[in-house]
Order: structure tokens, then sequence, then C-alpha cells
């Protein structure tokens, strides 16, 4: 760890958008997986979300372990348990449906709590989690294709709920809990550190104005 890339983590860290998060349903291809990580890495997404029946997302779905590294996974056994999850925390559910209701995915707010829910890259979101959702959202069209792919859609989606939080001034100052902060600074810093001191049920030790550790606790 230096001061320069410990300042790095933290201005990131500082800029994660705790109340802007996806929801991906039956999306199953590694490289669309990969890309929508990157993208919500890239716009500051916290935590996202995956319907996955058993509990957990496999490996496999996490081609880019990079991504992953950086923007945290919450596994949701079936679409009931993750939308109760995520309403309960205030999310608006963004379902990228086309109906009648659907609006241009740009005339909607973003600046409130919102979760994007994606669906599957053939049949995109089912029947249930179309009548779930709050809203329908559709990127307007002009061509022979009927939709982009679930990753590249992912992206557009996501940098408008950018520009509008930039706007809003939402990545000016640091949003996440003091504490959940604190212990995810520490974990990005030092993993392997952060590792063991959980194994061992010990608490993060606080780090100084650069970045190191307290002497004792780990290699710096």
């Amino acid at each position: 760890m230096t001061p320069a890339r410990y300042r790095k983590l933290r201005r990131v860290l500082d800029r994660r958008q705790p109340d802007l998060t996806l929801l991906t349903e039956n999306v199953h291809k590694s490289h669309n997986i990969s890309a929508i990580l990157r993208t919500a890495d890239a716009v500051g997404i916290y935590e996202a979300h995956a319907i996955s029946e058993g509990g957990e997302v496999p490996r496999h779905h996490m081609a880019s372990a990079g991504s992953r590294k950086w923007v945290e996974i919450r596994a949701h056994r079936d679409l009931g348990s993750a939308l109760r999850h995520l309403r309960s925390a205030g999310h608006q559910i963004l379902a990228a449906h086309f109906s009648d209701t659907a609006v241009d995915f740009r005339d909607v707010d973003y600046t409130v709590p919102t979760a994007i829910l994606l669906g599957s890259e053939l049949w995109g979101v089912s029947r249930e989690a179309a009548d779930s959702a709050d809203r329908h959202i559709i990127i307007p069209m002009e061509g022979m294709v009927a939709s982009l792919n679930v990753s590249v859609a992912t992206a557009l989606i996501l940098y408008e709920a950018q520009r509008q939080r930039q706007a809003a001034g939402l990545y000016q100052e640091n949003r996440l809990d003091p504490e959940l902060h604190r212990q995810k600074l520490f974990e990005w810093c030092y993993p392997e550190v952060a590792d063991q001191l959980r194994r061992e049920g010990r608490p993060y030790p606080e780090l100084d104005e650069d970045g190191y550790l307290p002497a004792g606790s780990g290699s710096s």
C-alpha cells in the first residue's frame, strides 16, 4: 500500500452510491455479467443483486474478478425475496421491459433510490418481474433490431443515472454509512489482512492518514 493508492481507493469509495443498484434475473452469459459489473463499478454502484436459485451466484458467472472485487454481489433465491429486500430499502424498481406503459429510460428520476431490473439475454424479464416492477423503461430503437445486448442496455441506463446524480451533487460527498465505509476501505486496502482478522474474530485496526497499518498489524 502506498499513500497514492490509498487516496485513490478512498476517493472511489467516497463516490459509491448506496441507493443505486441492479437486479439481474436469469442473466447467465459470463461475458455479459462481466461487462455489467464493469459498468456498475464505473458509475459508482456499491452493491448489485442477482437472482440465484442456489442462494449464491455461481463462480463462472463472474468472469471479471476485478469487477467483483470492487462491486458487492448479493444473491437472492427468488424474485420475491429480491424485491422485498430492495423495497425495504426504499428502492423504486425499474424493469427494462417493452410494454404499452413503458417510458423512455431518460424520462425517469434516478436521483431517488433506484433498482434497475434486467432480464435474460433472450427473453428479457419474466412476466412476474414485469408485473412486480414500479415502472417499465425502454431504450428507443430506430433500426431493424428490436433490442440491444443486455450489457449495452445496462450501460446506457446507468450512465443516464450517473448524469442525473452528478447534476444533483450526489457524487460530491461520501454517502456510505461511516462504519461501512471504514470497513470496506480496510478490505480494499488490505484484503488478506482483513480475511485473517475476520477468521480470528478481531476488529479491523484504524489506518493512518496515509493508509498504513499500525505497527504489529501486518505488512504495509
